[in-house]
């Protein structure tokens, strides 16, 4: 029986598809093409921090982001459908991909929101939220990204020990694919106000 909470290998993985799963092309709020890509002077960066319903919410509400669409990241199972992510046996992580323009959003104020509003201590799993799919990451573009994201880490971590809580499990690597989830979950918190947050932060600051 396969256990949920540890990643598997690539051997293991499910095969996946070459075909892309279909989604509707359109941001729900501020109706561009999901698809698009950075413009010049914008960055964008993949995050998880367990169910991406709630943490593209939260994105999406910071001014500076341009955009923000919900996705599987960092396994091995090529355009992976939700249910498949689900089982574990895809080695992905549930993440918002999070294009934003650095001139009004600094990275180190995205990642303040990022560490803040998550419990990035859980390993594989986050509230009531159990399985590799939850796990806290961060996935990156640049060279610069990369530095700023395992300084703001070291950072961080120097504050949750003075409140004597536990290492930070977050995985900080370049992005690899990145698999667009299906149109339910692209800004569902918008489509469903009521639906399913599970955001919660340690409540350390990070300043």
């Amino acid at each position: 029986m396969l256990n949920k909470s540890s990643l598997i290998s690539a051997d293991q993985a499910l095969p996946g598809r070459t075909t892309p799963i279909e989604f509707e092309d359109k941001h729900f709020i501020h109706h561009t093409p999901l698809s698009s890509k950075p413009s010049a002077g914008q960055d964008q960066l993949l995050i998880g921090m367990g169910c991406f319903w709630g943490a593209e919410r939260l994105f999406w509400r910071l001014d500076g982001v341009v955009s923000t669409s919900v996705g599987y990241a960092g396994g091995f199972t090529p355009n992976p459908t939700y249910q498949e992510v689900c089982t574990g046996k895809t080695g992905h992580a549930e993440v918002v991909r999070v294009i934003y323009d650095p001139k009004v959003l600094p990275l180190r104020t995205l990642l303040q929101a990022f560490w803040e509003n998550h419990d990035p201590t859980q390993g594989m799993r986050q509230g009531n939220d159990l399985g590799t799919q939850y796990r806290s990451v961060i996935y990156t573009y640049t060279d610069e990204q990369q530095t700023l994201a395992e300084q703001s880490r070291a950072e961080y971590q120097a504050l949750l020990s003075e409140h004597n809580k536990a290492e930070i499990t977050t995985e900080i690597t370049p992005a690899g694919d990145y698999y667009f989830a299906e149109s339910s979950h692209q800004q569902y918190l918008a489509k469903n106000p009521q639906g399913y947050c599970g955001l919660g932060g340690t409540g350390v600051c990070f300043l």
